[in-house]
């Protein structure tokens, strides 16, 4: 159906029938609750980047046991995030945490495979285009240096790599 579709098919409806389907498209899907709460109150939008958040953290380092690593998982959870609420401060820092955590977990478990390495310098670089574009270098440079000083000695160049992105954006 298209948008163009849609639309005609929503004018006939009364505004009580919208309500009433809008409220069990919340009740059933929580893709649709997480955009009706980040939205609509603070606390609610607290609770869906904190929901992604616990996500990334399971997926590499769960309170018990040894995290899968699954980046799919993981990476999932942010761009489903910006789906909800666009490119946002709250979704670069997002981006952000998805790294420290990969950086925490190869700290953790030791050395990791080349592709888990490219995948965080990619959401690292991804993260820095996001802070750029919303001009908020000053919120999270510090932030992003941590990051570069954390991956010391980490292999695959990757600590090459997310310094020379860093570089690329505050010229240190």
């Amino acid at each position: 159906m298209s948008i163009k579709a849609l639309k005609a098919h929503l004018a006939t409806k009364p505004e009580k029938q919208l309500l009433q389907e809008i409220v069990k498209l919340y009740q059933q899907f929580s893709v649709v609750r997480d955009f009706y709460d980040s939205q609509i109150s603070t606390e609610g939008a607290n609770e869906v980047l904190t929901k992604h958040k616990l996500i990334i953290k399971d997926e590499f380092l769960p309170k018990r046991g040894f995290g899968d690593g699954r980046l799919a998982v993981a990476r999932k959870s942010v761009m489903d995030y910006k789906k909800l609420v666009g490119i946002s401060e709250t979704l670069v820092d997002l981006a952000f945490y998805y790294v420290e955590i990969g950086v925490q977990y190869t700290n953790t478990y030791g050395d990791i495979y080349e592709p888990f390495y490219n995948s965080m310098e990619s959401m690292f670089a991804q993260a820095m285009k996001w802070m750029k574009q919303l001009n908020v270098e000053s919120q999270f440079q510090q932030r992003a240096a941590k990051i570069c000083h954390d991956t010391d000695g980490i292999g695959w160049g990757f600590h090459d790599g997310l310094c020379e992105t860093y570089s690329d954006y505050f010229g240190d």
